[in-house]
């Protein structure tokens, strides 16, 4: 008797308790759905796993990989990180206050650039032009069965598609921000010696005050995270794809913007666990 009534449709109760039953039972739709996502993340992750253990099938994969997600990705990444590089240049300049040191504007680029805007920009950046990329084309292989087509053929999906890609994001992503990195330091010297009043000897002095190498380690570990983390939810959210070519663009929509929320996450966890660390 209980389970008929939990059932039956909300229209059929009195119209005073219709609103606290609708939300209830959105609130239990949604908890179920959380719970559900989590467990087919889980899952995959399992499948992953397994997959590795099929070098023969992912490993001539990985080099074209890398050159989708990293080498073709070179320009952008430096562009990005050249622009903040020399706005961050100018603005320090000129808000700074009368009597401090110009080597400070040196200062304030590297650490900005290196511990923060460097890797969050391009794992950000990727996440919308790999990320995508990566979850159109496996849900597309999935709404028109082509996964399905190697599964026939003794192929393992995961570790043809996913694999490949997961290892080409982990590798390449701390190469670009390498780039990122050197090319924001770089725009923000040029800016500041073109455009303000500060010398390239006080920028430089600014660029070695209090540098440690842990620094640039810290910022190619969160690259490493990024990368890992859109290469996996990027893939996930194209691997279950349904519902044809609308459900594909949801699909990919959706994934860039848990990949970015992701990236957010882990960029503020890091500096959690490893700021103390950062003092040179």
């Amino acid at each position: 008797m209980t389970d008929e009534i939990s059932y039956q449709p909300t229209e059929s109760f009195p119209i005073v308790a219709r609103g606290t039953i609708r939300f209830f039972r959105r609130m239990s739709r949604t908890t179920i759905g959380m719970f559900r996502g989590v467990g087919l993340r889980v899952l995959f992750l399992r499948d992953i796993r397994r997959a590795l253990r099929e070098p023969q099938t992912y490993l001539p994969l990985v080099i074209p990989q890398m050159r989708a997600i990293g080498v073709d990705s070179v320009p952008l990444a430096i562009m990005v990180a050249a622009f903040i590089g020399g706005v961050i240049s100018i603005q320090i300049r000129y808000q700074m206050f009368q009597g401090i040191q110009l080597s400070i504007v040196g200062l304030s680029v590297r650490q900005i650039v290196i511990l923060e805007t460097g890797p969050l920009l391009t794992g950000l950046v990727l996440a919308g032009r790999v990320g995508a990329k990566m979850t159109a084309e496996i849900g597309t292989m999935r709404v028109t069965e082509q996964i399905d087509a190697l599964e026939t053929l003794a192929y393992d999906p995961v570790a043809y598609l996913v694999v490949p890609r997961i290892i080409a994001a982990i590798v390449m992503l701390p190469i670009l921000v390498v780039f990122a990195d050197v090319s924001g330091v770089l725009a923000g010297l040029m800016a500041a010696v073109l455009v303000t009043d500060v010398q390239m000897s006080q920028f430089m002095e600014g660029v070695r005050l209090g540098f440690d190498n842990f620094q640039v380690t810290y910022s190619l570990i969160k690259a490493t995270l990024f990368g890992a983390a859109i290469a996996y939810l990027c893939t996930f959210e194209g691997y279950v794809t349904s519902a044809g070519a609308e459900g594909v663009g949801k699909a990919t929509a959706k994934a860039v913007v848990i990949s970015s929320i992701w990236i957010l996450v882990l960029d503020a966890l890091t500096a959690l666990l490893l700021a103390p660390y950062l003092q040179g």
